[in-house]
């Protein structure tokens, strides 16, 4: 171990044996706090490679707890989060949306590490039990085409480097690589990054796992989603092949904003807006903000040809009210109805 962490410090890449071999012995809880803060922050100095990272990855995936039998067309919509900017939930809102247009979200996500309200905020207001059984998910997803699996609870070896985490109190690999091990192992995903360096490195790293769909964001404000109050780098790679392009609000027809415009300031002005968007009734730029977002997942689901065409069937699909159908019925499935009364 003390060898691996001295070799980062003089600038050397770990191949990926001798990485799965620090990260197993994370995992398992048979390492220091005191040595995984010095192998993070030497491997976060140095810079990951994506060697590196995708020999964690696999690492992180086989000691998760699994989904299986989820359909191959399955896809989730998440960033990685710490961009800092105190947006609303929009991947969350925008993942009841892209499957109230017919796609199949297996939503993997976790409470807020530097946000407002992460992912399983919203879905524990909802009365949603975040310490659902892997066949739960799979009944859940199959009859109303959303679940949501908490990252705790499907990535319990994680515990072991929480509080060394907290220690740091910086962005470590593990940020980056939480958003892109899908209990489920879906093969298509949108996904936010707040670096533009990772921009192309993400989908790259995700087809060595089998994927087939990814498109990666950045936004030239910070968000690792899609913005309407900013130019939009995208990576795509689908079909066998991989594009990068840029777009903006008025290239799918929709209105700029400013960052002011979809910030909240607490949880319950987090829920409104959630609660808002699907429903219909919140400000535009925080709806068109959800429908682009939206849209990209369903791309990589293979429902839109592009981004503009996967606008406008969001758009629609929250102005027709099948938005909010979709969550009523799923609330009232799997949470507790009265925590929607108020729409």
């Amino acid at each position: 171990m003390n060898n691996h962490t001295s070799r980062l410090e003089k600038n050397e890449n770990l191949n990926p044996n001798e990485i799965k071999s620090v990260i197993s012995e994370m995992l398992s809880g048979h390492m220091s706090d005191y040595d995984i803060v010095e192998f993070l922050s030497k491997l976060a100095d140095r810079g990951e490679t994506d060697d590196e990272l995708l020999a964690m990855l696999e690492m992180m995936q086989e000691f998760a707890v699994k989904i299986d039998g989820i359909q191959d067309s399955a896809i989730d919509m998440c960033g990685t989060g710490g961009d800092g900017l105190c947006t609303f939930n929009i991947s969350t809102t925008a993942s009841f949306v892209a499957a109230a247009a017919g796609a199949i979200v297996a939503k993997h996500g976790n409470h807020s590490s530097s946000g407002m309200s992460g992912s399983a905020d919203i879905f524990q207001h909802l009365g949603y039990r975040l310490d659902q059984e892997p066949s739960d998910i799979s009944h859940i997803l199959e009859k109303h085409k959303i679940a949501f699996m908490f990252a705790q609870k499907f990535h319990p070896a994680m515990k072991h480097v929480a509080a060394a985490r907290k220690q740091m109190a910086r962005r470590t690999a593990f940020n980056l690589l939480g958003p892109l091990s899908n209990p489920a192992s879906v093969k298509n995903q949108l996904v936010g990054v707040s670096s533009y360096d990772f921009l192309e490195r993400i989908p790259k790293i995700l087809k060595e796992t089998g994927a087939h769909n990814i498109m990666s964001v950045y936004s030239e404000n910070g968000m690792d989603e899609f913005a309407t109050c900013a130019t939009n780098h995208v990576c795509l790679m689908q079909n066998g092949k991989t594009e990068t392009f840029s777009i903006s609000a008025l290239d799918v027809r929709l209105h700029p904003c400013t960052i002011q415009d979809i910030q909240i300031s607490s949880k319950n002005e987090a829920i409104a807006a959630f609660l808002g968007v699907i429903n219909g009734t919140a400000s535009r730029p925080m709806i068109e903000t959800v429908a682009i977002n939206a849209a990209g997942g369903l791309v990589v689901a293979g429902i839109a040809k592009d981004l503009k065409d996967g606008t406008e069937i969001a758009l629609d699909v929250i102005k027709s009210g099948a938005a909010i159908n979709l969550l009523k019925r799923f609330v009232k499935d799997v949470g507790e109805y009265a925590k929607l009364e108020v729409i």
